[in-house]
């Protein structure tokens, strides 16, 4: 079965101080984000970038779609293998590497999931639902670095 989805995004640069990019510093690096139907994201650079700490930035956002898409591949194995989750909640962290020519890249990514479960006498399971789950996320799959789990399963 080969099944295509397509996805649409607006973004809308809203940096513009009136002199454009005269110069590093002369423009914003704050812009929307926008998907029809949707509230809008309040994006930026990261501080480091000159952006604006008190919006979302584009590392933010890949590090934030790989949790939510593993969270959502989870609850879905879960359901399939019987196992009922209660709660559910993650701490993910990343690394980019800037390159001295001001590139860089992503080089990990570790989730931490901590699920809560109704049966403890599926805790093995759950944490073995972690590894289906990875292989389901279709973002952790479209990345060219290693996204990794550390889950944590308790029952309630």
């Amino acid at each position: 079965m080969n099944l295509e989805h397509h996805y649409a995004v607006g973004l809308e640069w809203t940096g513009n101080r009136g002199a454009g990019t005269e110069s590093y510093r002369a423009y914003g690096r704050d812009h929307t984000v926008t998907a029809q139907g949707k509230p809008s994201i309040n994006g930026s650079a990261d501080r480091t970038f000159h952006g604006d700490a008190d919006r979302w930035n584009p590392e933010e956002m890949l590090l934030a779609a790989l949790s939510q898409c593993h969270m959502l591949s989870y609850l879905h194995v879960a359901a399939s293998r019987g196992i009922v989750v209660t709660d559910y909640r993650d701490s993910a962290v990343g690394t980019m590497k800037q390159g001295a020519d001001g590139g860089g890249q992503f080089v990990s990514a570790v989730l931490h999931p901590a699920v809560t479960i109704a049966d403890s006498a599926q805790l093995d399971d759950a944490i073995d639902a972690h590894r289906e789950a990875s292989k389901k996320c279709f973002i952790a799959a479209s990345v060219n670095f290693p996204v990794t789990h550390e889950p944590t399963v308790e029952a309630a």
